[in-house]
């Protein structure tokens, strides 16, 4: 390398910058190499001016430094729309931070967690999401808008809202569990079609993961769904190709394109795809492992009220900003690939190439990453127009920061999904391991970028067929269907050792009872009686309304069984179950009778089926409405009209595995345990899914081997 220095003076138009730059030398190449470059504003000059400045400079007093300025005016941007998606979800609606997707899948199992499909939760998911994104946080939207259709259908499916004077009469004949669970479940694939822009993955990912009740009407249904998604956004994407809509449409509908051409390995690709597996699944198993970790952490933070959920908040998006604007700085700058004249650097516009720092017709490689758009960056890293593109320092440093930022960013108060962060470590690992395996692999950086994306997600998220064909619909890549299917099923194998996958620990950290499609090994050794709940509170055909009203009182209860009993019946027989949303509309109708006698014949003419439809969110009865006389507390209802006279029974010698598949695989809330013997009241207990949760079970049993 020769050792001289230079000075040279750019006229450009516009503004009065100077970059301050000492030429290091000319490289073997015929490039110039740069040593750090220096920001500055010219005072005293009027004319603009790029100046690269070499060991004579001007002097440094008149230059007035403004990366400090820069950098405030980028971090300040940053923290006012995380500020304003962190207040959103920590005082209107805290069920709408995170992704959402481990709440709709709590919900399809048969779990209605409190406000988490509620039409506040979709106001603050939609525009906190727009926030959060825009803030620059190393977040998706993806799963944001899985938990934003599964929202829009939960409102469909309870006849809109009333509180909000959003109400459609016809909309009433989906006000039943079944159907509102089907709506629900097209909802979430709807989201995964629009945010992937993959239909047919929409449909497999809710198959796969979101739903655990599966039939073939729903299929066609989920699949009608997503092509109507396809279809809007096709046209939206038309009807804004002219730049009318920003960035939006960018693409088409396939997002990263990666077809390059004819697909070929050999031995050693196969074996690389086979590492690429092993190590993502590795990784993906401490990536839930850390977010695990740091969900219990944040969960002691945000317990102490909203502002600290609104300064934790902040708090990370300092620290992303700080990382976003100052890792690049450890990057060198790189001359632009040839053909891309016009489009590198990306000055003043939206572009992969961002100069930073950078004089003319150079880039840096590392903002290049940091500074753009997630889907911009993914595009990047997926692409194959320069093997060197990016270097294999900054892969590295790319790759620990959107592995641990991440982590850290995943669970403070803001809608987020992992999709993207899970996508962008996995894919500047796959072409770190595509640089280094270069001289040994027939396959492109690109592919190998594609592939690590495709092991981290693997990984993680341990889904297989719907994974393989989004990633796929995402690149209209099909040639590379066997080596994606490869990767996921290896990386999916080894993270299976270590633990569960990402959705699965959320849902189980939240303490949401939900119900596995198999029983654990130590059920087998127990039976049906020996988790019941007791005492068994459970109500006469014909009930003293004082007693139904001191249950429901003094009891958080939804089912209650309904006994028959002399002089109605010759001996005591199990009459069904009555549902406490059911006890409460026929108390507030005040249907009584001052003789014990039944009159339900009466009740049925005077209830029409909608006044027992199930309400919406925060709609229902509760006992605190009730204003009963004490006149009235001694009068008798029948309970008969109201009772479910067909429940599920078990008996009482029955396994708890073969128990725990029933009532998981019929979708049941009560479940009936009748004794063996005759001459014993008609039922032992109810059973309810927390009675199966491994808690339960295990507490009452602390001598059980959970493995055996």
């Amino acid at each position: 390398m020769d050792d001289r220095s230079e000075n040279h003076d750019i006229e450009v138009e516009g503004g009065n910058y100077a970059y301050e730059r000492k030429i290091s030398g000319i490289l073997d190449d015929g490039s110039v190499g740069f040593q750090q470059p220096l920001l500055a504003r010219n005072r005293k000059n009027t004319t603009s001016q790029i100046a690269i400045v070499g060991a004579n400079t001007c002097p440094i007093e008149s230059l007035d430094y403004e990366y400090f300025q820069a950098f405030f005016a980028f971090a300040g941007c940053n923290l006012i729309l995380a500020t304003a998606a962190a207040s959103l979800c920590a005082f209107i609606a805290p069920a709408a931070a995170g992704s959402g997707i481990p709440e709709v899948k709590a919900y399809l199992n048969g779990i209605d967690a409190y406000s988490i499909l509620a039409p506040s939760t979709l106001f603050v998911k939609i525009f906190g999401s727009i926030f959060g994104v825009a803030a620059g946080f190393v977040v998706g939207k993806e799963g944001p808008m899985v938990h934003t259709g599964a929202c829009i259908a939960n409102l469909l499916g309870q006849g809109g809202s009333r509180k909000y004077k959003l109400t459609w009469k016809w909309l009433r004949f989906f006000k039943n569990d079944r159907d509102r669970r089907d709506l629900i479940t097209c909802g979430a694939a709807a989201g995964v079609a629009a945010a992937f822009r993959a239909p047919v993955g929409g449909v497999l990912f809710a198959l796969e993961e979101a739903a655990s009740w599966w039939r073939s009407a729903l299929l066609w249904r989920t699949f009608f769904t997503t092509a109507v998604v396809a279809v809007v956004l096709r046209s939206l994407i038309e009807l804004c190709r002219s730049g009318r809509c920003g960035l939006f449409g960018k693409g088409g509908l396939i997002m990263f394109d990666v077809n390059s051409g004819p697909v070929l390995y050999s031995t050693p690709d196969l074996l690389a795809v086979v590492f690429l597996g092993v190590v993502g699944g590795v990784l993906g198993s401490l990536y839930n492992y850390l977010v695990d970790k740091v969900l219990r952490t944040y969960a002691l933070i945000n317990e102490r009220g909203p502002g600290f959920k609104v300064m934790l908040v902040m708090a990370v998006s300092i620290l992303s900003s700080c990382c976003a604007f100052g890792l690049p700085w450890l990057s060198p700058c790189t001359p632009c690939p040839v053909g891309t004249e016009g489009k590198c650097p990306s000055v003043g516009r939206a572009g992969i190439y961002k100069s930073f720092q950078c004089p003319p017709n150079h880039y840096n490689d590392l903002s290049s990453l940091l500074l753009n758009t997630n889907d911009d960056a993914i595009r990047s890293l997926f692409t194959s127009r320069s093997e060197n593109e990016f270097q294999i320092s900054t892969l590295a440093i790319f790759f620990f920061f959107v592995y641990f930022l991440g982590i850290i960013t995943y669970g403070i108060a803001i809608p987020s999904g992992l999709f993207i962060p899970v996508i962008l470590a996995g894919a500047s690992y796959g072409r770190l391991v595509g640089r280094l395996l270069g001289p040994v692999s027939q396959l492109d950086v690109g592919l190998f970028s594609l592939l690590g994306a495709a092991s981290f997600l693997g990984g993680t998220m341990r889904m297989t067929v719907s994974l393989c064909v989004i990633l796929l619909e995402l690149t209209n890549n099909l040639l590379m269907l066997p080596l994606v299917m490869l990767v996921l099923l290896i990386s999916k194998t080894v993270a299976d050792c270590f633990n569960k996958g990402v959705y699965d620990q959320i849902v189980t950290m939240k303490g949401l009872p939900y119900m596995e499609d198999h029983a654990e090994p130590y059920m087998r050794n127990l039976v049906a009686k020996d988790v019941v709940a007791g005492p068994l509170l459970s109500f006469s055909r014909v009930e003293k309304v004082g007693v139904i009203w001191q249950a429901l009182k003094m009891t958080s209860h939804n089912g209650f069984p309904v006994i028959d009993e002399p002089p109605f019946t010759e001996a005591s027989e199990l009459c069904g179950i009555a549902l406490r949303s059911h006890l409460l509309v026929l108390l507030q109708g005040k249907r009584f009778s001052k003789q014990k006698t039944t009159f339900g014949s009466q009740i049925l003419r005077s209830c029409k089926a909608r006044d027992f439809a199930k309400a919406g969110l925060g709609k229902g009865l509760k006992i605190e409405d009730l204003v009963i006389s004490g006149e009235e507390m001694e009068m008798y209802v029948d309970l008969h009209p109201i009772t479910n006279t067909s429940p599920y029974t078990v008996l009482e010698t029955l396994s708890l595995a073969k128990v725990a598949i029933l009532f998981r695989q019929l979708g049941l809330r009560h479940l009936c345990v009748v004794p063996k013997t005759p001459g014993r009241p008609p039922i032992v207990g109810i059973l309810t899914r927390h009675d199966f949760m491994p808690e339960h079970v295990l507490g009452l049993y602390p001598h059980i081997d959970p493995l055996k």
